[in-house]
């Protein structure tokens, strides 16, 4: 059974069945339907036409269902319509389903499940593995958005923006489970990026692959986290650098400039360097402001903040931290870096210490109380 064809048609199945008549929710329905019979037939009559057997199937799932629905006789004049088994029009109709899993209605959490399952063609066991919650809970989420877009027609222009925020909070997921979502969102971006011509896609495909290209070298056998200033640059996969810095130059060369296409540049800037010395922090920093006039995000001040200290000196970083609210989240952790880097050892302990607590996961938590732990020691007789 090839999964990844069958992912790689689910979207423009389900498009098709929507263009057709049928609501969201129930075509979403018949298509899962259409999958399940598609895994238990084919491995013995693989069909000649796979999407165009998988329309046939999903679409007679759903005039099942249509004819036991309330609105039976309503529904009943698309029986007429069936369309003989054969090849399926070459029209795709991914790119609205993207706009409509996006939707502004919808939470963002519930966007990213629909998305995954919808366009992503991953079950609701998958989904609900990544994201560490029940199944039965992800199926409740997962019906809700469905409910909720039920009634939007696929007629009318999307907001690619609303669409890259949710692919970017996929890639952020990172990976549990059996699914890989940041090589998932990666996949999706490239299908985005091969229908639309923006370079804010672009630009958001770059910044996957040079993030995801250090990957290897972020954790220590042990599972703690690397810094990325310790990462063994060796093992960083050079070819998806290349390919992230390539996409970026072609977007920038656009001069439409974005908020993804500043975070790739500054992404380019440390893949670039040979070691972690050789950075250039002051085209960071320049890449930072750009971002800032973009955006206005207090989580960007405070990266600005660090490559400031790294450009300018850690008093510099430290004057343009304070100019941040205390609360925002890995602000402590900032300063206990910046106070290292200036000398003030007992200050950085007492940070890191207090940044450890504040730490939203345990990855996190373990990494700030060794570095505590580190300065203590080194300060004890």
């Amino acid at each position: 059974m090839n999964e990844a064809l069958l992912r790689s048609l689910t979207p423009s199945v389900l498009a098709i069945l929507v263009r057709r008549g049928a609501d969201f929710a129930a075509a979403e329905d018949a298509v899962q339907e259409a999958l399940v019979e598609a895994v238990r037939v084919w491995p013995a009559h693989p069909p000649h036409e796979p999407k165009g057997w998988l329309v046939t199937v999903a679409w007679r799932k759903f005039l099942d269902q249509a004819r036991s629905d309330a609105a039976r006789r309503r529904r009943e004049d698309l029986v007429d319509e069936e369309p003989p088994p054969g090849p399926t029009p070459s029209v795709d109709d991914t790119l609205q389903l993207y706009f409509l899993c996006a939707h502004p209605s919808l939470t963002p959490s519930s966007a990213v499940a629909l998305t995954l399952r919808a366009v992503g063609g991953l079950t609701t066991r998958q989904i609900a593995q990544a994201y560490l919650v029940p199944e039965a809970t992800m199926a409740q989420r997962i019906s809700r958005a469905k409910r909720t877009v039920a009634g939007v027609r696929l007629d009318q222009p999307g907001d690619v923006a609303t669409v890259l925020r949710v692919l970017y909070l996929v890639f952020n997921e990172g990976y549990s489970g059996d699914v890989d979502l940041a090589a998932e969102a990666i996949r999706l971006t490239r299908q985005l990026a091969a229908q639309v011509d923006h370079p804010e896609v672009a630009g958001l495909l770059a910044l996957m692959l040079l993030h995801h290209a250090r990957r290897a070298a972020r954790t220590a056998p042990d599972g703690s986290l690397v810094p990325l200033a310790e990462q063994d640059r060796g093992r960083w996969d050079t070819k998806s650098i290349a390919e992230g810095i390539a996409i970026l130059q072609a977007a920038l060369a656009r001069d439409r400039l974005g908020e993804f296409q500043a975070q790739a540049a500054i992404a380019a800037l440390h893949a670039d360097a040979p070691t972690a010395e050789e950075t250039d922090w002051v085209q960071i920093v320049e890449w930072y402001d750009e971002l800032t006039r973009l955006t206005d995000s207090p989580v960007v001040r405070l990266n600005r903040a660090v490559a400031v200290g790294e450009a300018d000196g850690p008093r510099a970083g430290l004057a343009a931290l304070g100019e941040l609210d205390t609360s925002l989240p890995r602000r402590t952790a900032v300063a206990a870096y910046l106070h290292e880097r200036a000398g003030d050892l007992a200050t950085a302990a007492r940070l890191y210490a207090e940044a450890a607590h504040q730490a939203p996961n345990l990855a996190e938590r373990n990494h700030l109380t060794r570095q505590a732990a580190r300065l203590n020691a080194h300060r004890s007789p």
